[in-house]
């Protein structure tokens, strides 16, 4: 340690004091060690080891027509009953990294021969807007990220660098417990992030690992501006091993076209002065040339043995360059999501292509809008995508749906995917992670931080009632299982001996077919009960304290079937959402002259504000089918249970029923910009025998959020 005796007495004075070290000290302590060393404030090896079960949600297959396969891969109808299924995942990807490292699916990716490729793009603007937008007869309207989106992503720079490279860091240490020896990664950044960003890739994989910088380049978006225009992004690559001889790298799969100045340099004389091309090793006689047959010594130099034609040949063009001249995606592109940090699939071609084969398994855990994985199904790779936003999953889900049914039109194979996520264990860990202590004191601590979060004051004296709010009482669900018919009807009882009329009633989750005869039914008899979704953001202490923590009402869907014989057909009849964001008489206050579009109350407003301050609102919502974006239906739930499989203390892994079903996605209508237009009637299922089915339809929003009902059919 290189210290004299007065500065180490200074030092334990500090600490002693409580007073933060100076930065040349922290050098000494440590200039022993490396000679270089990466730190910044909030540096931690710890890396999360959780290994939680993952629920899988939903089931989405596009059936095939004929199948001819092996019947054990496919039913008769052509959709996927083994062997691998693409992996969509919803959540805070520190987590999902962490238990695909630590726990049961390791072993199934393991099977499938290891990740070979990660491709990521994590967000590296200061301040970016993730907000997306979605359009509503004719009008646009800017959807807001969620506040637990908003933590991740702007907020992951609230202590500036320092925080984002601590974010980072721990998840790069993540993937790289997860990709196989001979795979490589692929992390995106620009100019804001470049230069740290290459520093933490080389802390984490090591710099005898680095393999490339490549640099984006694109023309668009041309700017008169003080300084050069910034044209380009920065693509580090990196190899887990960069000796491994299994590393795939296929720079044949990515070359482009000589120029026809390259070509011109290969020209040759073969006596008549005409300067013909050597074709296929042999000259304008139909004789084989051998080397020094009308070639320059320049050429038997660079080329000792080699034609023209040979040269072409074993090349195939010109190989990969550390720079990649690609356009961002048009505005008027049939490919243009509006997602606000879409990248176009030529460039993830060129990397799928390069870094991986074919039956490979690739991965993107910042996937947005889902352009990598759409690249690697086209491309007959197999993958894995994980976002921590909602409308991210949602738009992957319908986009892969959509390669889906191009491939299956183009008579190309495909594989199913799972939709799936943390769940209740993933609010566990928060819970866990916020507090310590017994399972007592964790229940109150979480009944304070609901309640907190809810803006509502605790109530004393009841059994299943927890706090008031604006004359309202209130109930918190509980963590980990859903709020049941049973737990409400209690609710009620007490309402009645206590003379209480209005209710909230917080939940994760709602048990199915609970929502909205029951409630109605409730009403009816005096009791006023209001079902609101408690969202993720409470588990974010920062969020709680700023007040941005948003509950919203639980919306319900009405469906119809019609039934002949064994044939059945669903109709959406019905969707009822009182969603509120933005608080009108605010937007109001702050509104200049112009317009801006507010959700309130389940519709969505248009206020428009002309020269003498006077204010008109235009519904844009003008019916419930506004609000659907997707839905979807199973037309024989209740036939597959969710089965997950836990780690157990001694390392062995069980199996248990979760309770719940599959969610088998068999038919659906959605809007893309290409056709914005719902079916609502679903087209003609029929049931091998006759007997009482269970049908779910599930409705996703245009903000995102999804709404499911089970409903009974009975078939002769």
């Amino acid at each position: 340690m290189n210290l004299t005796e007065k500065e180490k007495q200074h030092l334990i004075s500090l600490i002693q004091e409580g007073k933060p070290l100076p930065k040349e000290y922290i050098y000494k302590l440590y200039a022993d060690e490396e000679d270089v060393f990466l730190f910044w404030n909030g540096r931690s090896e710890e890396v999360t080891n959780a290994a939680l079960p993952f629920h899988s949600i939903e089931h989405i297959d596009e059936p095939r027509k004929e199948v001819d396969h092996a019947p054990a891969l496919f039913d008769l109808k052509g959709r996927q009953l083994s062997g691998w299924t693409n992996k969509l995942i919803w959540g805070d990807n520190k987590l999902i990294l962490s238990s695909l490292a630590n726990g049961p699916l390791r072993e199934e990716i393991e099977r499938e021969g290891g990740l070979k490729l990660i491709y990521v793009d994590p967000p590296f603007a200061v301040g970016a807007n993730f907000n997306f937008e979605i359009e509503v007869n004719g009008e646009t309207a800017e959807k807001k990220q969620t506040v637990i989106e908003e933590i991740a992503y702007r907020d992951t720079w609230g202590k500036g660098l320092s925080s984002y490279l601590s974010m980072l860091y721990e998840r790069l240490r993540l993937m790289h417990q997860l990709l196989s020896d001979d795979g490589s990664i692929l992390v995106h950044c620009d100019w804001r992030v470049n230069s740290v960003t290459r520093l933490v890739l080389e802390d984490v994989f090591g710099k005898d690992n680095y393999l490339n910088e490549i640099v984006w380049c694109y023309k668009e978006r041309e700017r008169v501006l003080p300084y050069y225009n910034p044209k380009h992004d920065n693509i580090y690559f990196f190899a887990k091993d960069v000796e491994n001889p299994g590393r795939t790298f296929n720079w044949k799969e990515v070359t482009t076209e000589y120029s026809e100045v390259t070509r011109k340099k290969f020209k040759y004389d073969d006596n008549d002065g005409k300067g013909l091309y050597q074709i296929r090793g042999t000259n304008t006689s139909g004789s084989p040339v051998q080397a020094g047959d009308g070639l320059t010594p320049e050429h038997e130099r660079l080329y000792p043995g080699l034609t023209f034609r040979d040269y072409l040949t074993d090349r195939g063009g010109v190989a990969p360059r550390d720079w990649i001249d690609i356009g961002i995606i048009n505005k008027s592109s049939d490919e243009r999501l509006y997602y606000p940090t879409q990248k176009p699939e030529a460039l993830l071609d060129h990397f799928v292509k390069a870094c991986s084969n074919e039956g490979d398994l690739v991965a993107d855990f910042f996937s947005g809008s889902g352009t990598t994985v759409a690249v690697a199904e086209k491309l007959g790779r197999k993958w894995i995508a994980s976002d921590l936003g909602r409308f991210g999953i949602h738009t992957t889900r319908k986009r892969m749906i959509g390669v889906q049914r191009e491939m299956k039109a183009a008579g190309k194979d495909y594989r199913a995917f799972e939709v799936l996520n943390l769940g209740k264990y993933e609010r566990q860990f928060f819970m866990d992670n916020l507090v310590n202590g017994a399972r007592k004191k964790k229940e109150q601590a979480y009944l304070n931080l609901i309640l907190q979060a809810y803006h509502a004051q605790p109530a004393e004296g009841f059994m299943h009632l927890h706090g008031r709010k604006a004359g309202r009482l209130v109930h918190v669900g509980p963590l980990d299982v859903p709020v049941t018919k049973q737990r409400v009807l209690q609710i009620f009882e007490e309402c009645k001996k206590t003379l209480t009329t209005k209710v909230d009633v917080l939940g994760f989750e709602f048990e199915l077919g609970l929502l909205p005869n029951t409630f109605d039914e409730l009403r009816q008899q005096g009791v006023d009960i209001t079902a609101k979704y408690i969202p993720k953001d409470v588990f974010d202490p920062r969020a709680v304290a700023k007040g941005q923590v948003k509950f919203f009402d639980v919306a319900y869907l009405d469906a119809k079937a019609h039934i002949t014989k064994r044939k059945v057909k669903i109709e959406l009849v019905d969707f009822v959402t009182k969603y509120t964001q933005d608080d009108l008489e605010e937007v109001e206050k702050q509104l200049k002259k112009g317009s801006k579009v507010v959700i309130e109350n389940g519709k969505i407003i248009k206020l428009t504000k002309d020269k003498n301050d006077f204010t008109e609102r235009t519904v844009l919502t003008q019916n419930w089918q506004d609000w659907v974006d997707y839905w979807a239906i199973d037309f024989n739930y209740r036939d597959k249970k969710e089965i997950i499989r836990m780690p157990q203390p001694d390392g062995s892994v069980k199996e248990e029923w979760t309770g719940n079903y599959l969610f088998e996605n068999e038919w659906q209508s959605f809007r893309t910009r290409k056709e914005p237009k719902l079916e609502y009637t679903s087209a003609e299922h029929e049931y091998p025998a006759a007997g009482t089915y269970q049908v779910m339809v599930k409705v996703i929003d245009i903000l995102g959020v999804d709404t499911s009902r089970v409903m009974e059919v009975r078939v002769k």
